[in-house]
């Protein structure tokens, strides 16, 4: 597979991680401060649940990445797989595009985007709400299973990305390298609720993000002009 596609979604997943923590916080908050006070006392224990947490998470855009990637190879076996793929990585590139606008603050149409998974959503948060409160490992890890799941932009767009990977592997390597991108600001999240939420919300701090991520999107639809010119 092309690995820069991964390296793009790493990349994403980092600057990403401004909309991961407007999304994100509050349920890393909730859970974190709703864990035994036992827990909450030892690092080395916090941090195997806000792993588990992120694993399951990550699961969860695997599964989806896999399903994703089988679609596109099942469209582009409809067609020429090559303009197929261009296609999609085109739309991956405009998704991306839109991301950075709404993380710089300068457009929120992609929040149109993330109200098509809602309906789902209703129908599945009742089930995370089973599995509290968290007293083990395994219960935090189904716990993330569910929340990979809360609808968002940044991962709908990555999802398309995943479409134009080439298959059901390589469209969950997509999402797995994404999912990689987001933990660190997550698990830092975690441990340092407040001050990390305080500084998502600075301005520079979003057009910064926002501004690289268009860069990316703009460097997949240079990657399928590319393509197309060869």
């Amino acid at each position: 597979m092309d690995y820069s596609i991964l390296l793009t979604a790493l990349i994403v997943g980092v600057l990403g991680g401004v909309h991961c923590l407007g999304m994100c916080g509050g349920v890393v908050g909730a859970l974190t401060f709703g864990l035994d006070i036992n827990i909450q006392r030892s690092r080395f224990k916090m941090m195997l649940f806000q792993l588990a947490y992120n694993v399951g998470r990550i699961t969860s855009y695997m599964i989806i990445g896999a399903v994703f990637g089988y679609l596109g190879m099942a469209l582009g076996s409809l067609a020429t797989f090559l303009p197929a793929q261009q296609i999609l990585q085109v739309v991956a590139g405009l998704f991306m595009i839109a991301l950075g606008l709404y993380l710089a603050g300068w457009w929120y149409g992609i929040v149109a985007i993330e109200k098509v998974g809602q309906k789902l959503w209703t129908q599945i948060k009742p089930y995370a709400g089973k599995l509290t409160p968290i007293k083990h490992l395994r219960q935090a890890w189904w716990y993330g299973l569910i929340w990979g799941w809360l609808p968002c932009g940044l991962v709908y767009s990555m999802l398309i990305m995943a479409m134009s990977a080439g298959g059901a592997f390589e469209g969950a390597m997509v999402m797995l390298a994404f999912g990689l991108g987001t933990l660190p600001n997550l698990l830092l999240m975690g441990a340092f609720a407040f001050y990390f939420t305080k500084l998502a919300r600075k301005n520079w701090v979003r057009k910064v993000s926002g501004m690289g991520v268009i860069l990316m999107g703009l460097w997949q639809l240079y990657l399928a002009w590319v393509v197309q010119v060869a």
